[in-house]
């Protein structure tokens, strides 16, 4: 492998965990904020523009947006060196971190089914983080996890 190709592998285990923990960061804190905001039976327009105001006003609302823009910074510029089929699936251990904040901070109760479901989904992660995170450009020239004549473009080895 060439150096740039361990730099951008570094940088993406590096970000990984941000994404994983980011965006449900940002929905957790954008659901306290509108549970605070409450729920409004009506919408007539005097009743709206209040409702606007505590949307807008509230602290959790805001850190939900800048950590949830956040996120999405940092996922599009994964994407300009891993593979989106890498990159989507790898994030899906935020399934975890969502359940896990949702029980702890918003005392939400987890049912042990969804736990197992969650639990699966995170085996399936680690079968997908074990894969290279680019198959593309660097394995047709060379640069990949399986180099020259004898490897295939998915990085594979041919015995």
């Amino acid at each position: 492998m060439d150096l740039n190709f361990r730099r951008l592998h570094l940088r993406t285990w590096l970000l990984l965990p941000v994404i994983v923990i980011l965006g449900p960061l940002g929905n957790v804190l954008l659901s306290k904020g509108m549970k605070g905001v409450g729920a409004e039976m009506t919408w007539a327009p005097s009743e709206a523009v209040a409702i606007f105001v505590r949307i807008f006003t509230s602290g959790y609302i805001w850190l939900g947006i800048a950590s949830l823009v956040t996120f999405f910074l940092i996922y599009m510029l994964m994407l300009t060196w891993a593979d989106y089929s890498y990159v989507q699936p790898a994030s899906a251990l935020s399934y975890a971190v969502v359940s896990l904040l949702g029980y702890f901070w918003l005392g939400e109760t987890v049912p042990p089914m969804r736990w197992l479901g969650i639990g699966i989904i995170c085996a399936g992660v680690l079968i997908i983080v074990g894969t290279p995170h680019r198959t593309g450009h660097e394995m047709v020239h060379g640069a990949g996890t399986g180099t020259g004549a004898d490897s295939d473009l998915r990085g594979t080895t041919k015995l």
